[in-house]
């Protein structure tokens, strides 16, 4: 509890107004990679409580749409369509699916992460399973040039879910921004442009 009161980026982020730590996260990414443009449509998977959807919405501007799904319940913000439900079942998805309507997302941002058991190998097959839920999303609404950031853990099946970004996207880049934890395991992948 100390560690995470005495954060820089937790002191930052109740400071300028951000929900979170990890609105440093997509604010380092994307002003590295440029992924949030005016006027797109992103899908936050995982948003709650919405530092990331706060980033998405402030960039993409009046013009853009923001969709953001998480189990649990998220305070509202402004300018962001918001679903609770869970990412796996397929109601859900149905109902992000009916919000999109036509449209083809140019974003799809994975921040989710399950419940942790504590144990291992458990906490990774839980993981890289949302991860591949998202993958899959991407390959059904992701337009030509989109991008998919989506947070993972090192360890077993990494490798594999790498090999299934490189046949989805052209490009595949590792990031692990300065507001990641040095001790923790995150780091995002970033895939653009569809094969």
């Amino acid at each position: 509890m100390r560690e995470h009161v005495n954060d820089p980026y937790v002191q930052l982020a109740r400071k300028e107004g951000w929900r979170s730590r990890a609105a440093f996260k997509l604010l380092e990414i994307d002003d590295k990679d440029k992924l949030l443009r005016r006027g797109e449509v992103v899908v936050d998977l995982g948003a709650t409580p919405g530092g990331w959807s706060q980033v998405a919405v402030k960039r993409v501007g009046d013009g853009g749409l923001v969709f953001a799904l998480d189990l649990i319940e998220m305070e509202p913000i402004h300018g962001v369509h918001f679903i609770q439900g869970d990412f796996r079942e397929d109601d859900v998805l149905v109902k992000l699916e009916n919000l999109l309507g036509e449209r083809q997302v140019g974003l799809v941002m994975s921040d989710m992460a399950p419940n942790m058991s504590g144990v291992p190998l458990v906490d990774q097959a839980r993981v890289m399973y949302l991860a591949e839920l998202g993958l899959e999303f991407c390959r059904a609404h992701l337009k030509p040039d989109g991008a998919f950031l989506v947070k993972v853990f090192q360890g077993s099946d990494y490798e594999s879910f790498v090999r299934a970004m490189r046949e989805t996207f052209k490009l595949v880049a590792v990031r692990k921004p300065d507001a990641s934890r040095d001790r923790s395991a995150e780091i995002y992948l970033l895939g653009r442009t569809l094969r």
